[in-house]
């Protein structure tokens, strides 16, 4: 239980962090978020834990494909936030990243290349 809360603490820790580099300072914000800490403090943990080299790999590998539709957002979202707000602009955002998954996926089903199965 205390790893657990450990791995909460860490990951909370970094995501405050970055929130409030990004108060001081726009660009060193986006730039530490734009980092795959995320997905690094995953790989850590899931090595920690003893996962597999295939589940370590696979999670490497999938992340990549969903990387790929949520770029489009931190295009779109600045721009509708100056027209309709914050909030709608965020729902906006996220359903046009939902859209853009389910394209992708049916794309990447062409090529034998499943996401979501």
């Amino acid at each position: 239980m205390s790893y657990i809360i450990f791995k909460y603490l860490i990951t909370a820790a970094l995501v405050v962090l970055i929130s409030e580099v990004a108060k001081r300072n726009d660009r060193l914000g986006s730039l530490i978020v734009s980092l795959p800490l995320i997905t690094i403090l995953t790989l850590i943990w899931l090595k920690v834990e003893n996962a597999s080299e295939t589940k370590i790999s696979n999670h490497a590998y999938d992340t990549f494909w969903f990387v790929i539709p949520t770029l489009p957002m931190f295009l779109v979202f600045p721009k509708l936030y100056q027209m309709f707000g914050f909030w709608i602009s965020l729902s906006v955002s996220i359903l046009m990243t939902f859209l853009l998954f389910s394209l992708l996926h049916l794309l990447l089903m062409r090529f034998g290349i499943h996401i979501f199965d």
